[in-house]
C-alpha cells in the first residue's frame, strides 16, 4: 500500500475531536459505558468497526463519516472561513452547518424597546403613588 492511500488513523481522529469539543476520555468513557483505559486504547487504534464507530461519534455529537474524514487542516480552514463573504452553503468541521436564525443588532432594538416599556411602566406607578400619597396629605 502506497503512502498517498494511506487510510486515516481513525483513533487519532477520535482523539482531536474529543480534544476539540473539551472533552476528557474520562467523560466520553462515561458517555459509551467503558474504561478510560479503553477509550485510550481505542484511541490508538487505525481502525475501529462502524458499529463501535457510531456510537462513539454519537457520544461526541458528530457523524461517524465526520470521524472518518477529520483533519486538522480541515479545522483550520473552517475556522478561517469566517473571513470569507459567503459560507452559508459550506458544511463545518464538526459536520453541522452554520445557520444564523437572528440578527444581534434586532435583538439588540427588542432589548431597547423592552427596557423602554419597562421604564414606561416604572415611572407610571412612580406617578399613581405620588398621586395617591398627595391625596393621602390633603385628607390630613
Amino acid at each position: 500500500m502506497s503512502t498517498a492511500t494511506k487510510p486515516k488513523h481513525i483513533g487519532r481522529n477520535i482523539s482531536r475531536i474529543r480534544e476539540f469539543r473539551g472533552m476528557k476520555q474520562e467523560a466520553l468513557a462515561i458517555a459509551l459505558g467503558m474504561s478510560q483505559q479503553y477509550v485510550s486504547t481505542l484511541e490508538g487504534s487505525e481502525t475501529i468497526d462502524e458499529e463501535r464507530l457510531n456510537k462513539i461519534a454519537d457520544a461526541l455529537g458528530v457523524s461517524a463519516e465526520t470521524i472518518k474524514n477529520f483533519s486538522d487542516e480541515g479545522v483550520f480552514n473552517y475556522f478561517n472561513t469566517f473571513n470569507d463573504a459567503d459560507f452559508s452553503n459550506s458544511q463545518g468541521a464538526f459536520g453541522h452547518h452554520d445557520q444564523y436564525t437572528f440578527n444581534p443588532i434586532d435583538k439588540l432594538i427588542e432589548a431597547y424597546d423592552e427596557n423602554k416599556k419597562l421604564y414606561e411602566r416604572l415611572l407610571e406607578s412612580e406617578k399613581e403613588k405620588i398621586s395617591y400619597l398627595e391625596k393621602l396629605l390633603k385628607e390630613k
